[in-house]
């Protein structure tokens, strides 16, 4: 079913509106030094403060901003899609700094990288234990899993 301007309706009756993805929260026991750790690992700017937060921005113009807590931390998942060569270079970094990686979320295969829809994806802890992805490929692309 078309609205006429070639969009089909949403459940809501809306058709026309760009949601886009703007931020998220990361706890972290050391904000700082958690963004540096980020945008260093992903060859991303340095990171700035806004308030209570310290910012880091990717490249589609979402914000991952680190707040300091003195409580327990809920380890979280992100995932950041990038090149084949970004991925070569990120992992470099990975290697160089000795980190634990993985080719499962469960941590179940250690030191190894997985090859879902036909790219490259493995998982790496952040200083605080979130788990953080690189993948190639977005998922469902290649048929993996169907």
């Amino acid at each position: 079913m078309s609205d006429g301007a070639g969009k089909a309706p949403t459940a809501f009756g809306r058709s026309d509106m760009a949601i886009h993805f703007n931020h998220t929260i990361l706890s972290a026991h050391d904000s700082k030094a958690s963004a540096i750790f980020l945008a260093e690992m992903l060859n991303l700017p340095a990171p700035r403060r806004w308030g209570p937060f310290q910012m880091v921005v990717t490249e589609n113009g979402a914000n991952l901003d680190y707040m300091d807590t003195d409580g327990e931390i809920t380890p979280q998942h992100y995932a950041f899609l990038i090149s084949e060569a970004e991925f070569d270079e990120i992992f470099g970094r990975i290697w160089d700094r000795k980190l634990s990686y993985w080719a499962d979320p469960g941590r179940r295969q250690l030191g190894e990288i997985n090859h879902h829809d036909g790219g490259r994806g493995v998982y790496f802890e952040d200083p605080n234990g979130h788990l953080l992805e690189i993948i190639t490929r977005p998922y469902g692309s290649g048929g993996w899993n169907l």
